[in-house]
């Protein structure tokens, strides 16, 4: 897969030119100008490329785990930070999960069973 290198283009760019008077919106439309200028091909110098290409580099990437949206596995990441309703159930502030019927806090948003949505 080829990938744009757009930190390394920016540091060379701005390595080589003066900001300080310009404004964001300036820059940016500089710095675009400057990406698109033709340099001599590094690998050919016969021919000329814009220097965008210069900073697209091949790279491989792991396979990325694909999400299952209709799927939920709760990990337990969320149960202590108070954030969602609390685990700890004490007392009378209990109510049953509208999918599963599991046990959670009154003011729970979601089920940290089966993660349904509490209304």
């Amino acid at each position: 897969m080829k990938v744009f290198n757009g930190k390394q283009a920016a540091q060379d760019y701005m390595s080589a030119h003066t900001l300080a008077f310009s404004t964001p919106e300036l820059t940016l439309m500089r710095y675009s100008f400057w990406l698109a200028d033709m340099i001599p091909d590094p690998k050919d110098k016969s021919s000329t490329i814009p220097r965008i290409m210069a900073y697209v580099e091949e790279k491989d990437f792991a396979p990325v785990e694909i999400i299952d949206d209709e799927h939920y596995e709760p990990t337990g990441a969320v149960r202590n930070t108070g954030m969602y309703g609390s685990v700890n159930i004490a007392g009378t502030d209990v109510k049953f999960c509208s999918e599963c019927g599991a046990k959670i806090s009154n003011n729970a948003k979601f089920c940290t069973e089966c993660g349904a949505n509490q209304d």
